[in-house]
């Protein structure tokens, strides 16, 4: 099956793309360098080295060049290897010219040159390589296998139809056994009763069997996996859970009871919650010290001088656990009596000329940076909502509560989808609900900082749903 493989041909992909950009930066330096230091004992060379593979990474996991390398076609897989490359050629350009200076690591601009310009000659012709390669050995890839299912009601049928819409998993589906023939929905495909399953395997061969019987035959399906085993056949088992629409992820053991988790949350591995900590905590103390303690007093000003009131708007939200936390904002709006319960609209006349500007460039959530500090909100969560919104929609959505197992975040995956702003019928609520629960289940450090690059972007080239 093509899918036991993807794995491994994602890391020899991202092995084979880090030997060029490793070779290229050493074939660079040879070209360049004038002081014939070996490169592998130069000290001023290697900090250069690690940022290079550094942000490779982060540009790889920002576009997902190396997800479904196995599926996607030749367009699509040069036009993901060349998103990456320009987005990594500006992230190298920034970092090594602008941030830490050429003159630190004897950098040169015709190093960076020779070294980017051979890294994505060299790149796009291994991709070359690779999708021939991928072309002609395709069908070595796919493991075939013939398998029968016990069970013929619908998750058997379910079970039959997946495999037949995607060949890829390399199932060729025989028939059905079942002890009540009516169930099964073509009748070509009924093979006999649930006791002549296990001959009818050996005699032809059969690679695996799946079960669909419903827990309340535990008996049966025990006596199945004992003669399976005995007879060297792979039994797989699809839990009567199915018919809940849960998608289990993980399964623990508590001694000899299986107990399975509906849903990933790598934010409750501690590990992952002191990363995302640390993050938080760096990363609002350089926003408040080297971006809000000098813009403050610009906006303060601004604001008192454009309409009377407070300069922050401190309103009660839901956080994490549903509770209760004060979020602060900049007034973007007149003094009103409708701001706990009434969104924003577009042209929306209780905001000001300056909150126009604030929330077009998101600057009137800088506060929630000391939200983030204190603890109470992340930099990179779901947005919290009013008190109302949350006690409506948790009626209305079934997930809704869901996106209350995180901290809220000063933006999250549905504002980086597009999914912010005006919230005007349900439908547009429950796509921002399935973003946030996406994220739960997807968390890494990497995804948030993918996460906080597009929301500077969509700050600096600015947002249509913003208002």
């Amino acid at each position: 099956m093509i899918h036991r493989y993807t794995t491994f041909i994602k890391a020899v992909n991202l092995t084979i793309d880090y030997i060029i950009l490793n070779l290229s930066m050493v074939i660079a330096y040879l070209i360049e360098d004038k002081s014939y230091i070996s490169w592998i004992s130069n000290k001023a060379y290697l900090p250069v080295v690690l940022v290079f593979n550094l942000i490779w990474l982060l540009s790889a996991n920002i576009t997902g060049l190396y997800e479904h390398v196995l599926n996607k076609d030749s367009i699509k897989t040069y036009r993901g290897l060349i998103k990456t490359y320009l987005l990594f050629v500006s992230f190298i350009c920034f970092t090594i010219i602008i941030l830490i200076g050429t003159k630190a690591y004897f950098i040169t601009r015709e190093y960076l040159f020779y070294s980017l310009a051979l890294f994505g000659f060299l790149l796009g012709f291994w991709k070359l390589i690779f999708l021939s390669i991928r072309r002609s050995d395709r069908s070595l890839l796919v493991d075939s296998r013939s398998a029968i299912i016990i069970g013929g009601g619908r998750i058997g049928n379910d079970l039959k139809n997946f495999f037949k819409n995607n060949p890829s998993r390399g199932y060729n589906v025989i028939g059905f056994f079942d002890d009540n023939p009516d169930v099964v929905q073509n009748k070509d495909l009924y093979l006999g009763s649930t006791s002549d399953c296990i001959r009818y395997v050996i005699a032809n061969k059969v690679d695996e069997i799946f079960c669909t019987l419903p827990s309340a035959e535990a008996e049966k399906i025990e006596r199945l996996m004992l003669d399976a085993d005995k007879n060297l056949i792979r039994f797989k088992f699809v839990p009567d859970y199915y018919d809940y629409g849960i998608k289990p992820t993980s399964i623990q053991s508590f001694g000899h009871i299986p107990v399975i988790s509906i849903r990933p949350e790598p934010l409750e591995n501690i590990l992952n919650r002191f990363i995302k900590r640390v993050f938080d905590i760096i990363f609002s103390l350089f926003i408040i010290l080297f971006v809000f303690s000098w813009l403050f007093p610009i906006l303060a000003i601004i604001i008192k001088l454009q309409s009377k009131g407070p300069v922050f708007f401190v309103q009660a939200r839901s956080g994490r656990d549903n509770k209760t936390f004060n979020c602060y904002k900049f007034r973007s709006m007149k003094i009103n009596d409708d701001s706990d319960k009434k969104q924003a609209t577009r042209d929306d006349d209780r905001v000001t000329r300056i909150g126009k500007f604030m929330r077009k460039t998101s600057l009137d959530e800088l506060p929630q940076f000391f939200n983030v500090l204190i603890g109470n909100m992340s930099v990179v969560g779901p947005r919290p909502h009013m008190l109302s919104h949350t006690e409506q929609y948790s009626l209305l959505i079934d997930k809704f509560m869901v996106r209350h197992f995180l901290k809220p975040g000063i933006t999250g995956w549905a504002q980086v989808k597009g999914l912010r702003g005006e919230t005007k019928t349900t439908d547009d609520m429950m796509a921002r609900v399935e973003a946030d629960v996406w994220y739960l289940e997807n968390w890494s450090f990497l995804l948030d900082m993918k996460i906080i690059v597009l929301t500077l972007w969509n700050s600096v080239k600015g947002d249509k749903k913003a208002f």
